[in-house]
């Protein structure tokens, strides 16, 4: 049995995801949701850190974290323990056979173990090799430990989010764990196509540093190439004026006014044409400049109805507007809904409650959503089964468990 999907573009690739908590294993969930066979290598005994980690504790306790569930639907996992010698055979055939190899380990961690590029190379010349890590595998700080919230203090990233009296404010979600998953899975997609035209493998080195640097976009190009000292501006957008967050009766709303034709249709939908005509206000650089008193002016008429009306009267007349939601209301919504972006699945373990709900992901192949179809592993569920793929008989397995290999 394999997790490959018919039909979808990754399908008959081999993915080995030696990777743990998040960045990693978002990567590797990306490609499975794509057809990839992921086989997730586990240490014996306890697996992947985030199988410890989440809401619910109950679930921490049994090894089925709220962070795991979430992230490795669609894959199969296999118990290894690489500091044996019969482990490092198996992760030697292992190699031999598969397309793509994704660790997170700190720089130097799998060299130590035997499994450097060099080696790796040797073993599969056709083999993706991608190695994610906090700050790259170059540089002063390579072996430096780091999570998200270090990646977004040390990126820029925290010091430009909140308000003046609020920054330096962290995202509300591990936005720079995600965004060096994604680069990883863009990465490696990119590298098994280049790999049909020239037929050997690479090597990728993801910075997650360098990734959450790239998308902040604006923010550091205006620095770049404008000398603009970045500054957090709360929820404006420093580029426009009407653009940013606004009360109304009942909540909050999002405009992006950001055309000159949207700001004027904008006053004419609110009651207030005479502000696209008021000097302050009239040209884009001078509603920047008095960006505080136009957001009082439009509140006046902004709050004498709910979010719900302005985000119907303004995205009708072409002004880009939207209340901004909870996260449970969000997932209530028609139009994630109508995408298919939310998926039942069946617990992994029988005593756990069910239906087991996690996200596919935004990309839908032929007018489908890529959804998952197996739950997440339990801890060595597929041991045998790899094995057995790999050519090992059920003696071989017997006794690489009683090795403590697998």
């Amino acid at each position: 049995m394999t997790t490959e999907t018919p039909d979808r573009p990754l399908t008959g690739v081999r993915v080995l995801d030696l990777t743990n908590v998040l960045a990693g294993p978002y990567a590797g969930y990306q490609l499975a949701l794509l057809g990839a066979d992921v086989i997730k290598v586990e240490l014996p005994g306890g697996g992947d850190l985030a199988r410890q980690l989440g809401a619910s504790a109950e679930l921490n306790r049994a090894g089925l974290g709220a962070s795991f569930l979430a992230q490795n639907a669609q894959k199969r996992s296999l118990t290894l323990n690489l500091k044996s010698a019969r482990g490092k055979e198996v992760l030697r055939r292992l190699v031999a056979g598969a397309d793509v190899l994704c660790e997170n380990f700190r720089p130097g961690v799998l060299d130590r173990l035997g499994f450097g590029w060099p080696e790796l190379r040797r073993l599969n010349p056709r083999l993706v090799y991608c190695a994610i890590s906090g700050f790259g595998q170059t540089g002063p700080l390579r072996a430096k430990p780091a999570y998200d919230q270090i990646i977004q203090g040390s990126s820029g990233m925290m010091s430009v989010t909140g308000t003046p009296e609020t920054a330096p404010l962290r995202a509300g979600y591990p936005i720079a764990d995600t965004l060096g998953g994604l680069a990883a899975a863009f990465a490696i997609s990119s590298a098994l196509l280049g790999r049909e035209r020239t037929g050997t493998g690479c090597m990728i080195d993801v910075s997650m540093l360098e990734t959450a640097v790239t998308a902040m976009g604006w923010v550091v190009s205006n620095h770049l190439i404008a000398g603009q000292s970045p500054r957090p501006l709360g929820n404006n957008n420093g580029t426009a004026a009407p653009s940013g967050t606004f009360r109304t009766a009942d909540g909050e709303l999002n405009i992006a006014a950001n055309k000159q034709e949207q700001f004027e249709l904008l006053c004419r939908v609110v009651g207030r044409p005479e502000l696209a005509r008021d000097p302050r206000f009239a040209e884009r650089e001078a509603r920047k400049t008095h960006r505080a008193q136009l957001t009082a002016e439009l509140e006046v008429a902004l709050t004498r109805h709910s979010a719900a009306h302005w985000e119907e009267r303004l995205s009708t007349a072409g002004v880009p507007a939207a209340a901004v939601l909870s996260v449970p209301e969000m997932l209530d919504s028609a139009q994630i809904q109508a995408r298919g972006l939310v998926h039942e699945l069946p617990f992994p373990a029988e005593a756990a409650p069910g239906p087991l709900r996690v996200l596919g992901h935004g990309i839908h192949v032929d007018g489908r959503p890529s959804a998952p179809v197996l739950p997440p592993p339990e801890l060595g569920q597929h041991t045998a089964e790899v094995l057995t793929e790999l050519g090992y008989n059920d003696a071989e397995i017997t006794r690489l468990r009683e090795e403590g290999a697998v």
